[in-house]
């Protein structure tokens, strides 16, 4: 089957289901991941009776490689219009403290669990370092989309969407330390300070420069324009600048080892570069003006990223199996990881809340809308599973195989405990 075909299908499918799930009262981002998984089951039917299944699996996941990392960019675009140091300023320390409380609770209880189950089942340590750091993502895109899809606002929504950037810009910290202490594992290397702290903090402050520097020359260059069409077309290009910059930089190899920038922490610099050059009354008009044109244009690629995640599923599975590995054990890791992540989040939350002496609903809530989890954490799994020496002991795979089932469980229920929330916190007109 032609792939443009297959997917301009998927993207009719995934708009009908968003009229089913309007009639069951779910959220759009759930019909989405429905229609992905279906569009996987589907494809696993058809090599019964031809090879058209792998082929077409195949050209998904190589669609899916580009799409997830211009979706990703677009998303780290929207958190960083939330990073309007005025805003940041009301809310200071608190959300700081929040944040990291909730990130560091959640990595914990992970590692330290998984840690206990990989002795007792005698499975490789790096397993549960590398899922303790992914399970600090939280899912901005899934939380944007139900925000923006029921028009929710008050405190709740003004402390979430910082949390939600703050988070991931953790969890990018976390993730660099904690798979850079597993490949030392894995070879069996020697500890270094380079490979263990120099190289995670140049990968992310680094990935920080190259944002902050197109952020800038965005500002300026936009100033040279001045209808609606052409602001909107700049901040594609730059973003699609920051994304193909970290591609290119992470060629780089020094001392040895590749580099690793975040094009997250990148594209979300840039937005929030050019959110706060914004000063003057009218400049601030324009910026607003501009986010809300992109945000008119990238609902297309977020359902498309959706969509096309669940394929990845279907080659994880075969490669696992080609590698004769336990898949019971893999559930059983999967098991708990799922369910330490959630107590994770949701006490880390509210024990930061109440440090910080946030109202009732927020310390409550709060933790219920930083369940989903999608495309930083497979962004994660993804990089785990291209190194070396993850894919020698089937590692990477078994890693990918728990995001990915994690994620569409969370991304099926996230989004609906998200909406629950901001409900129950008020924040959502009952219409």
């Amino acid at each position: 089957m032609n792939i443009v075909l297959f997917v301009g299908i998927l993207l009719v499918l995934g708009l009908a289901s968003t009229r089913l799930m309007k009639i069951l009262k779910l959220p759009n981002v759930t019909g989405y991941l429905i229609i992905g998984l279906i569009a996987a089951l589907i494809s696993v039917l058809i090599d019964g009776f031809s090879n058209l299944s792998l082929n077409l699996v195949s050209e998904l996941n190589n669609l899916n490689e580009g799409v997830s990392s211009i979706a990703l960019g677009f998303i780290a675009l929207s958190i960083g219009e939330e990073f309007r140091l005025s805003k940041i300023k009301q809310f200071g320390k608190k959300i700081i403290t929040i944040t990291f409380f909730q990130a560091l609770t959640t990595a914990i209880l992970v590692d330290v669990v998984l840690i206990i189950l990989c002795l007792l089942i005698k499975i490789d340590l790096n397993v549960a370092l590398c899922l303790g750091a992914i399970a600090t993502a939280t899912a901005p895109a899934a939380t944007l989309m139900v925000i923006h899809q029921y028009d929710a606002k008050g405190p709740l929504v003004d402390i979430l969407l910082p949390v939600v950037a703050f988070d991931d810009a953790i969890g990018l910290i976390i993730f660099s330390l904690s798979v850079a202490i597993s490949k030392v594992i894995v070879t069996g290397s020697q500890i270094d300070v380079f490979n263990i702290i120099l190289l995670p903090l140049l990968d992310i402050i680094g990935s920080i420069f190259v944002g902050f520097i197109l952020g800038i020359l965005l500002h300026i260059m936009i100033k040279y324009f001045k209808s609606r069409n052409n602001h909107v077309m700049m901040i594609i290009a730059f973003t699609l600048l920051g994304v193909g910059a970290i591609e290119v930089i992470n060629t780089i190899k020094i001392n040895g080892e590749t580099l690793e920038f975040s094009n997250l922490l990148c594209c979300m610099m840039i937005g929030a570069v050019y959110n706060n050059m914004a000063q003057k009354e009218k400049d601030v008009e324009i910026m607003e003006r501009d986010f809300s044109l992109v945000d008119r244009w990238t609902p297309f690629l977020f359902m498309l990223f959706f969509v096309l995640s669940g394929t990845h599923l279907v080659t994880s599975f075969k490669e696992m199996m080609d590698q004769k590995i336990n898949l019971s054990l893999v559930a059983l890791i999967f098991i708990v990881y799922l369910l330490m992540r959630s107590l994770g989040k949701y006490f880390g939350a509210y024990f930061g809340c109440k440090i910080t002496s946030q109202s009732k609903n927020i310390t409550q809530y709060l933790g219920l809308t930083l369940l989903p989890q999608a495309g930083v954490a497979i962004g994660m799994a993804n990089q785990i599973s291209s190194i070396e020496a993850f894919k020698a002991n089937g590692t990477g795979n078994m890693i990918v195989t728990c995001v990915l089932c994690a994620t569409l469980i969370y991304e099926l229920i996230g989004p609906l405990l998200t909406k629950f929330a901001l409900t129950k916190a008020g924040e959502i007109e009952k219409k």
